[in-house]
């Protein structure tokens, strides 16, 4: 199992709403976020003047199932988020509402560092398709040493780590069920296959058959799971998302007229998911089904809990 991590969050001001920091033990990294009414306040904070990443957050006009990021870094994380607010004419953004920075404890990131450190970010963000990011290209940096490499690397990683925990997922990855062994594919190792069998959708009507597995809360239909040709139920709100997943190439036709998944994708219920597979509203829980089984995924949910609860009850 993977091991636990302990979080340390401050509420800075005493409220939720408010400026926010989060350390991980064990990591030189620091986290300050908040909103863009507190900007006042977190320029004036000690952070601000270190060298660090920094991220712009704000919705999508055209798109509300995913927010407009821009990725930056700075010698002075302060003095460039005080451009970032100006007004579009005068060279700043309008679209953001949460700033989010990572600097270091120690102040051992260098200008070199965080250069190298924006370059993964901006990759990992287009990658994982969570965002609509603002930033225009990627610049590679790669006089970087090795060792050092490697550490962005863990950086990155820690930070990739934290920012769900603080309500941002645009670097959380949606491609593929995650291999806490490395792994690639949609196959999952041995503990979490044990724990999210693999699920399977069949609508001979349409000659249609797909493929599912949970992992971290997720629901994932596997690359290469077929889906209706089009969407059958006009108006409804998952129709956005569907659209979506056409624009973006998650989902695409194949030779058979049908529509297929190019790419394992993760979905926030098996009720999205099966919506999306059939092109209409589903119920997840009873149309995905155990492929080795045949049992619902509600009843699997169903006996995975009362499983756990009798274990715990015997415990006690």
């Amino acid at each position: 199992m993977t091991q636990g991590r302990s979080i340390r969050l401050f509420l800075v001001d005493g409220t939720p709403h408010g400026l926010l920091t989060a350390e991980i033990m064990n990591w030189t990294g620091h986290v300050l976020t908040g909103p863009r009414g507190k900007l006042s306040e977190l320029v004036q904070r000690p952070e601000c003047g270190r060298t660090g990443v920094y991220f712009l957050v704000g919705p999508d006009a055209e798109n509300s199932a995913r927010p407009q990021v821009y990725i930056g870094e700075s010698d002075d994380v302060g003095k460039r988020l005080k451009q970032h607010n100006r007004t579009e004419e005068q060279g700043g953004k309008d679209f953001w509402e949460k700033v989010c920075l990572i600097t270091s404890k120690d102040q051992n990131l260098t200008k070199a560092h965080v250069k190298y450190l924006e370059s993964l970010l901006i990759q990992q963000a287009q990658r994982v398709g969570r965002c609509t990011l603002i930033n225009g290209t990627r610049h590679d940096y790669i006089g970087l040493p090795e060792a050092d490499q490697a550490d962005m690397a863990f950086f990155l990683e820690q930070i990739r780590t934290v920012l769900p925990v603080l309500g941002f997922e645009f670097l959380r990855d949606s491609s593929r069920p995650p291999s806490r062994d490395g792994a690639e594919g949609g196959s999952l190792n041995a503990d979490e296959a044990a724990a999210s069998p693999r699920f399977r959708m069949i609508f001979p009507k349409y000659g249609i058959t797909a493929y599912g597995q949970e992992a971290e809360g997720e629901f994932f239909v596997l690359e290469g799971s077929q889906a209706r040709a089009s969407w059958a139920a006009p108006g409804h709100s998952y129709q956005p998302l569907h659209q979506r997943l056409l624009e973006e190439g998650v989902l695409v036709e194949d030779e058979t007229g049908l529509l297929r998944f190019s790419r394992d994708y993760a979905f926030s219920s098996p009720s999205a998911a099966a919506a999306m597979v059939v092109g209409r509203s589903a119920n997840g829980r009873t149309e995905w089904k155990r492929e080795d089984t045949g049992q619902t995924y509600g009843e699997w949910q169903e006996q995975v809990v009362s499983e756990a609860a009798e274990s715990s009850a015997e415990v006690l």
